[in-house]
């Protein structure tokens, strides 16, 4: 197999935003009577856009999310990830190495809005790698985990989704990045990698700092 290009993910793998969105929807459910965790919060969404989860909002709530609803949560959200939002460890120095090894054959394909995968990006100083190639969920017909976004980020770079290396974090997004035919790396910090090994990932790894190198070994074995 040959690789052409890299997509990345965001939330949870060039970011860490999800604790900070998750805060953000759990306080608002909460203000519609549907009381969780933080924990569990993230269970139910991550990995997947809140208005596709509108039916289970619903079903706890008996309120329907409409646009204003959606609207004011994403203007909450904006206004944390500009406060707090960090990158995920050791990211802009993998992020660099990876553009270098991959010609810059770079893209951004996430299940979230273009806006905010943009503020994340320029937050923490990634957004170059990126600009040209970044692609939104909330711009395919299906978000993940279909692979919409993925075949669009591969058409983009003008290559085959087949050979490309998709990485992610969720089994979401692992189920998206495979059934695009692409081979997925998964993030793990936590090192709980069974289901996302589950879902398709080809190898998974547990700090940024690894993806470098795990790269370069999967080239160099193309290439013998």
């Amino acid at each position: 197999m040959r690789y052409d290009a890299v997509l990345f993910d965001c939330d949870g793998v060039l970011v860490d935003s999800e604790p900070i969105t998750n805060g953000v929807l759990r306080d608002m459910l909460e203000e519609l009577g549907w009381s969780l965790s933080l924990t569990e919060c993230m269970h139910h969404f991550v990995g997947r856009a809140v208005k596709d989860q509108a039916d289970l909002i619903f079903q706890h709530t008996g309120f329907h999310v409409d646009e204003t609803w959606l609207a004011g949560f994403r203007e909450r959200r904006n206004q944390r990830l500009v406060r707090d939002l960090q990158a995920i460890d050791g990211v802009q120095d993998a992020v660099a190495a990876v553009h270098d090894l991959f010609g810059g054959r770079l893209a951004c394909a996430s299940g979230a809005d273009r806006f905010k995968v943009e503020l994340q990006l320029k937050k923490v100083g990634l957004f170059t790698y990126f600009a040209q190639h970044i692609h939104s969920g909330h711009e395919t017909p299906r978000s993940k985990p279909w692979p919409d976004v993925y075949l669009e980020a591969a058409r983009g770079l003008e290559v085959l989704a087949s050979r490309c290396l998709v990485i992610e974090d969720t089994v979401t997004g692992v189920t998206a990045g495979r059934a695009a035919g692409a081979t997925v790396l998964a993030y793990t910090p936590t090192g709980e990698d069974a289901a996302l090994s589950q879902a398709g990932a080809h190898k998974t790894f547990r700090h940024m700092r690894e993806l470098p190198n795990l790269l370069a070994h999967m080239l160099k074995s193309c290439h013998n």
